[in-house]
């Protein structure tokens, strides 16, 4: 039987902050690390072409669409001839070091093909000490049997998932996800992500949008627990740096945001809680200094307050008495 080859299919755009310690761990399972760059900026295209194991392929599209970049990702991986595990990470997401010795990933390397693998998501937190889980295991690895993928442009599934496909949970085996390490790159994001609500899911209310993209602000306590040991020694012992990240305070999602302001104006976006930053001093920063001032808070009074309570009942949505306010809130058109 031809060798099983394990294959990382990974999207980036601008993702310096991480991509270096993500490709010398990814490195250390990958046979073939596929990264589709979309026009990144910063310097992502040359850490990747340091890794001989990098297949850099360019993501042409200007739009924001995972369902053509996972297309153009299995598309590359498809071309690499013979039997293929295919598992999807984003630069931000490793796996924990523990599988160089665990039965685990035998098992998977041993998947017929058509197997789903799905593995549990670990939310580092900025302190490098805790983390939390949510509930579930995401569908994250294929053991290709060259099935359609279907999608959507946005929080899509990003591999193929036949009818009545195998199925293999990993208990031991989980993934590091660095993205709430750099706290106020994640919040960046977060604002980048209502905006593209707005825009393109018009009909979605306010506060379903608030409620999915402030989650992080409130984890119950019970929910954070200790990092596990052996889920990062097995890098550290290799000489990865598994805590570091970068202080750059400058994102391009503010850019993106930027940019939707200059086409849709500020007030299409007065419902949004992304009036957290200051858009005048971002756009000063970011070197837009003529007419700043198109960029000021447009709220008013009442739509600030509603943010407020949003804030303060982000942990309670499910009571009865919050629900009902929000439902008078949504006849009011939020």
């Amino acid at each position: 039987m031809p060798k099983l080859r394990t294959i990382c299919l990974t999207p980036v755009k601008n993702e310096a902050w991480i991509l270096d310690r993500f490709l010398k761990c990814t490195s250390l399972w990958a046979d073939h690390i596929i990264i589709a760059d979309q026009y990144s900026e910063d310097n992502s295209r040359a850490i990747a072409q340091n890794y001989p194991k990098v297949i850099l392929v360019d993501n042409p599209s200007t739009a924001y669409d995972e369902q053509a970049r996972q297309k153009l990702l299995l598309k590359t991986a498809r071309e690499i001839r013979g039997p293929r595990l295919l598992v999807t990470l984003d630069a931000d997401e490793i796996l924990t070091s523990n599988f160089f010795e665990n039965s685990e990933w035998k098992t998977v390397l041993n998947a017929p093909k058509g197997t789903v693998i799905r593995f549990h998501w670990i939310n580092i937190r900025p302190d490098f000490k805790t983390y939390w889980s949510p509930e579930g295991a995401l569908p994250m690895g294929f053991v290709d049997d060259g099935s359609d993928h279907k999608g959507g442009l946005i929080h899509s599934p990003r591999i193929p998932l036949p009818d009545g496909s195998n199925t293999i949970v990993l208990k031991d085996i989980k993934c590091l996800h660095y993205q709430y390490t750099n706290w106020e790159r994640m919040k960046s994001k977060q604002r980048w992500y209502q905006v593209w609500e707005r825009i393109n899911n018009a009909h979605r209310s306010s506060i379903e949008i608030y409620r999915q993209y402030h989650h992080m602000d409130a984890i119950r306590t019970e929910h954070i627990k200790p990092l596990i040991n052996d889920w990062l020694s097995g890098y550290i012992e290799k000489g990865i740096d598994m805590t570091g990240v970068s202080s750059n305070d400058l994102f391009w999602y503010d850019r993106e945001v930027l940019k939707s302001f200059d086409h849709h104006g500020t007030d299409k976006f007065r419902r949004e809680a992304i009036w957290d930053v200051n858009w005048k001093h971002v756009a000063n920063r970011l070197g837009k200094t003529m007419n700043a001032s198109q960029y000021k808070d447009p709220r008013s009074t009442i739509q600030r307050y509603v943010h407020r309570w949003l804030k303060k009942t982000q942990g309670s949505s499910g009571k009865l008495s919050v629900r009902i306010i929000q439902r008078a809130l949504r006849q009011l058109g939020w």
